[in-house]
């Protein structure tokens, strides 16, 4: 039978401490976040239960290339992928979410012998790793409560696994900042082990004719999603955002090969959090998100730096997305 542990902090503390400092670290990127000259909000904290359900939404709708064609792309490598990794690995996933690719490596992985899944919502990873436990019984289930971006604790029990194998899908390092990439690559290579490897899969520079629908949907699901920031504001943080005066925005920033959402006030307006008052004047914008088209041999160079050697890169024939491993 699959062993599923409880939800780990970086620390390794209780759930009650870690749900107490989340809150606190939420609390202090908003009020941060809001008082700056460009007001924004660190796209981490999307990911509340429902937020989290809003963005598996998002991951099928017909304008939404990347889930889709990443999925491909691990379906046509994995056997590839398998020779290469060899048996028995402990699979370590930054930024879980549902995990519906994750499926894809452990059904084809010679004989994983972990699954790790990191993800910052506990209980939407607790419920995920509870699903795939019922659908793996032979692949013991180590969810990880943290933010990747951060040190995490990694079970100790991982290291007697033949080869641990980091797994960071969808494109999420597009979210990143040059030094939050080299931050992380560097944490993950020494998380990882020297042999370890890393599948990261990254969406490519294209036409803004194809990326700005993927980020403003016809359907207004990425709408509701990114609004769903000031929902949890509202009830965590004792906000007094009008969801009605703010809209959903999508821009393509050439200079800096990146989507940016943004939700913009529809008016001038001044809204409370946490007993400060912050002004915003009418189409003034909450920066909330990046999202980074990389090309292939500039992503692999930054690997390079922080210890990492680049060893295959697949793509879909349209050049929409890669995977890419390194060792």
């Amino acid at each position: 039978m699959s062993v599923i542990d409880r939800p780990k902090a970086n620390t390794g503390s209780s759930d009650m401490s870690v749900s107490g400092a989340a809150d606190e670290a939420f609390a202090k990127d908003v009020l941060a976040g809001l008082s700056k000259p460009q007001k924004e909000l660190p796209c981490r904290w999307f990911y509340d239960r429902r937020g989290s359900e809003l963005f598996e939404q998002i991951t099928d709708l017909p304008e939404y290339y990347p889930t889709r064609t990443e999925a491909e792309i691990l379906n046509a490598c994995v056997d590839e992928l398998r020779e290469i990794v060899g048996p028995g690995v402990a699979l370590v996933e930054y930024g879980a979410g549902a995990a519906v690719k994750t499926r894809i490596l452990l059904d084809a992985l010679d004989t994983p012998a972990f699954y790790a899944p990191i993800d910052i919502s506990a209980e939407f990873l607790q419920a995920v790793a509870a699903n795939l436990a019922q659908d793996y019984p032979a692949i013991k289930m180590r969810p990880i409560v943290g933010n990747f971006l951060s040190e995490v604790e990694v079970p100790g029990d991982l290291l007697t696994a033949g080869r641990r194998l980091g797994f960071f899908p969808g494109s999420t390092i597009g979210n990143l900042s040059d030094h939050e990439i080299t931050s992380f690559l560097t944490r993950a290579r020494r998380q990882l082990g020297d042999d370890g490897m890393l599948v990261v899969g990254a969406d490519l520079r294209k036409s803004p004719d194809i990326l700005i629908p993927a980020y403003d949907d016809a359907a207004g699901v990425t709408a509701d999603f990114n609004k769903n920031l000031l929902v949890r504001i509202n009830r965590e943080l004792d906000g007094g955002f009008d969801l009605e005066q703010f809209r959903h925005q999508a821009v393509w920033n050439d200079v800096d090969s990146r989507i940016e959402m943004h939700l913009v006030s529809e008016r001038s307006q001044s809204v409370d959090v946490l007993g400060r008052s912050f002004d915003f004047a009418a189409g003034e914008t909450i920066h909330t998100e990046n999202s980074r088209k990389f090309s292939i041999l500039a992503l692999q160079a930054l690997a390079d730096t922080c210890g990492w050697r680049a060893l295959r890169s697949w793509e879909d024939p349209s050049k929409l997305f890669s995977v890419l491993l390194f060792g």
